[in-house]
């Protein structure tokens, strides 16, 4: 099997059956994202334990490409403290946006290096990224207003 495959089947896989899809209720943090362009719309709950994520899920609607990279993403957040995930947060981002980008040490998230041949669909996978980013940076993240990704 060539490694575009099986980086395809693994959006498909998470795509058909996210992780960690559904309520998350108490959360400590609840931030909308939404993507303008195309539609795609998600918020994503964190359970904090001090400064780690003791729990994510998320709910919404997109594509294919944006269901599997939430799903990806809370896999790969779940145990992680705040700057661990805004790390991850940025060498996601640098994966998607950069052609000489390494998805060395990515593990499954770096089945999303794909998606950076499809610029308008960059936007789609980074949606999930950008609003735990923007609940991770927040001090109240339940008070902040949706985040577009425009």
């Amino acid at each position: 099997m060539e490694l575009n495959d099986l980086y395809r089947d693994v959006i498909l896989d998470h795509n058909r059956r996210p992780r960690n899809f559904g309520p998350l209720d108490p959360a400590d943090a609840s931030i909308e994202g939404f993507n303008p362009l195309c539609g795609d719309r998600l918020t994503v709950r964190l359970k904090m334990a001090g400064d780690a994520i003791c729990d994510i899920r998320f709910e919404g609607e997109g594509c294919a490409i944006s269901t599997a990279s939430a799903s990806l993403m809370t896999e790969a957040v779940k145990g992680k403290s705040r700057g661990e995930a805004l790390a991850l947060f940025d060498r996601v981002h640098h994966l998607l946006t950069d052609d000489d980008a390494s998805s060395e040490e990515l593990g499954k998230l770096a089945a999303l290096s794909g998606v950076r041949e499809f610029p308008a669909r960059v936007k789609c996978a980074s949606l999930c990224w950008h609003t735990l980013a923007s609940a991770l940076k927040a001090s109240d993240a339940r008070a902040l207003p949706a985040v577009s990704t425009e």
